[in-house]
């Protein structure tokens, strides 16, 4: 009897212990159940008090419990308070702009009592000169000083920038001055002077870190300046470009391209008034040219120099460019050799660059190109200052199959040499117009000379460009056939004009370019026929163009407008180049295609 009801006592044992657990976790939950309900009453804004849970009975089993491993039930996560949505507090409006803005009219206005004091007092003779130098001197020192203690001060940068800015500007005029006013310094010593007041003003610009101290001392100088000077002299232009000089350390490292906007203006704007007041004059002056050239090296220098730290290379390259525009007007006041000399110095240093990018950092994509197009701008330039129309023309040629050749297939270069030739066959037409081809007209030796050159280059450089850009391009190859026709007629009936003379050499010419017409379209059947048969179409349709054209030539001028003996030999030429080029071509097709055929078959 133990036996059989020993089993059941265990079973009955593990089934108390089991629900001793169950009791157990019951309760655990009862108990969390009720902490989430006071969490939520509490969270509620009109809660009622929390009533007390329930407690379940203990459960005491008829026999003790068997241990059994305890596995805790997986809490319920807390609630997560909803975020109110708070409006975000509303930005007061900034009020710097103002104190800026007085700053500014401050600077203005204080800077013209300066140029009142020094000016308008000497023409008034109000006061010495002494005294007026040294009032101006000791405002200027007062100015800085104060500047520097006011920016020690909280919230006094903005006064003590516009201070500085004034104090450095009035001791730069005081120095013009007594330099051009009173002659009391010699113009040299006076340069000096300036750049060591000027120099030191923008030092502390840089050790503020403060671009719009920069500005507000080169600004007001570029527009009061010149009234000091009773307008704008060569000794005025020494003073902008010390003042353009000395402000270029002051940049390094730092990416101001205002301060750089307003370096070139300072250098340029003096220099143009000058070259069109020469102009006007009628006057010339190597010292301005200098001037020219110094203002074009300080903006080169710094455009390589500054380039590597800005983030405005564009807008740098293109102030850069403006930096130079007085040495490419300098003709403007000087002999057309030594401007044509200084545009072409200019023109190889701005190539040189532009070759050079890859090692000049900063000197790269755009920079590189506007770089390279300002070099073509001052080659013209020079050349068609140096030269007349009939050897600036062949020359200009030239140029663009040097640069058709040299740059290959660069977008950049190919305009450049397409922009030579065409300003170059303008110049040829200008001397060699199409009514010289149409009726005997005498011509100098000089200019048959030049339409002989001008002529074969014009063909040349039409070719080179094309094959260059695109050799496949139908449309670009019946352009080159109309220049290349045109440029073949004027040469050969210009050298007729020079050789022969009168009627006799008009009808020459004209008859050696019916010949050469057909000539050239031999040359292309023979090329065409060298080819596989699927690229043989450019050469083939102007091969077909020369014929028509030639066929038209003779029958519509040669027929009506040779005589004599011309009339026979072009027709008796061209019809013998027509049969032969018939039968030779077909023989060479033949001849090509069966050797591609065998090519084609030909065990591998």
């Amino acid at each position: 009897m133990a036996d059989m009801t020993e089993p059941h006592s265990a079973v009955i044992a593990r089934l108390s212990a089991d629900f001793a657990a169950i009791s157990h976790q019951l309760t655990r939950v009862s108990g969390d159940l009720a902490a989430l309900d006071r969490i939520l009453t509490d969270r509620a804004p009109a809660a009622a008090a929390p009533r007390p849970a329930p407690q379940p009975a203990a459960y005491w089993p008829q026999y003790p419990p068997q241990p059994a491993p305890f596995r805790p039930w997986p809490q319920a996560p807390a609630p997560t308070p909803t975020p109110t949505l708070t409006p975000a507090p509303r930005k007061e409006r900034s009020e710097g702009w103002i104190g800026k803005l007085l700053a500014v009219a401050g600077v203005a206005v204080t800077l013209i009592g300066v140029v009142l004091l020094l000016v308008l007092a000497a023409q008034a003779g109000i006061l010495r000169p002494e005294f007026r130098v040294s009032a101006g001197g000791a405002l200027a020192a007062a100015l800085v000083g104060a500047g520097w203690w006011l920016n020690t001060r909280p919230g006094g940068r903005v006064g003590a920038i516009a201070l500085v800015a004034t104090g450095v500007a009035a001791a730069y005029m005081d120095v013009i001055a007594v330099t051009t006013i009173y002659d009391w310094v010699p113009a040299p010593a006076g340069l000096v002077l300036a750049a060591v007041v000027a120099g030191a003003g923008l030092t502390l610009a840089r050790r503020w870190d403060s671009e719009h101290l920069g500005l507000l001392v080169l600004v007001p100088l570029i527009v009061l300046a010149p009234i000091v000077t009773d307008g704008v002299s060569l000794l005025l232009v020494g003073f902008m470009l010390a003042l353009a000089a000395v402000s270029l350390p002051v940049q390094l490292g730092k990416d101001w391209i205002w301060l750089h906007a307003a370096r070139i203006a300072a250098a340029v704007l003096p220099l143009l008034v000058a070259l069109a007041a020469r102009h006007i004059d009628s006057r010339e002056d190597l010292w301005l040219a200098g001037a020219c050239g110094i203002a074009a090296v300080i903006a080169l220098t710094a455009a390589l120099l500054l380039l590597p730290g800005t983030g405005n290379r564009v807008v740098m390259a293109l102030l850069t460019v403006a930096g130079i525009v007085p040495v490419l007007c300098v003709n403007l006041a000087v002999d057309r050799v030594v401007a044509a000399l200084m545009a072409a110095a200019l023109a190889a240093a701005l190539l040189a660059v532009a070759l050079l990018a890859d090692r000049l950092p900063g000197v790269d994509g755009v920079v590189r190109r506007v770089f390279a197009v300002t070099s073509a701008i001052a080659a013209l330039i020079a050349v068609t200052t140096a030269f007349d129309g009939r050897v600036g023309g062949p020359v200009l040629l030239a140029m663009a199959v040097v640069v058709a050749v040299a740059v290959g297939r660069d977008a950049v270069g190919r305009w450049v040499a397409i922009g030579f030739a065409v300003i170059g066959a303008a110049a040829h037409l200008s001397y060699a117009p199409p009514a010289v081809l149409l009726q005997p007209i005498e011509v100098s030796t000089a200019t048959g000379i030049s339409t002989l050159v001008s002529s074969l280059l014009l063909a040349t450089a039409a070719v080179t460009i094309v094959w260059m850009w695109d050799r496949t391009e139908s449309a670009l190859w019946v352009g080159v056939a109309v220049v290349t026709v045109y440029a073949v007629t004027s040469c050969t009936v210009t050298a007729g004009m020079l050789v022969i003379g009168g009627d006799g050499g008009f009808y020459a010419g004209h008859m050696v370019a019916t010949i050469l017409w057909i000539a050239m379209a031999a040359v292309l059947f023979w090329y065409a026929a060298r080819l596989p048969r699927e690229d043989r179409s450019v050469p083939l349709g102007g091969g077909l163009g020369l014929v028509a054209a030639a066929m038209a030539k003779l029958f519509l001028f040669d027929l009506g407008t040779l005589d004599g003996i011309f009339r026979v030999v072009v027709f008796i030429v061209v019809g013998l180049t027509l049969l032969g080029i018939g039968a030779g071509y077909a023989r060479l097709l033949e001849r090509q295609d069966k050797q591609a055929a065998t090519r084609t078959f030909e065990p591998k």
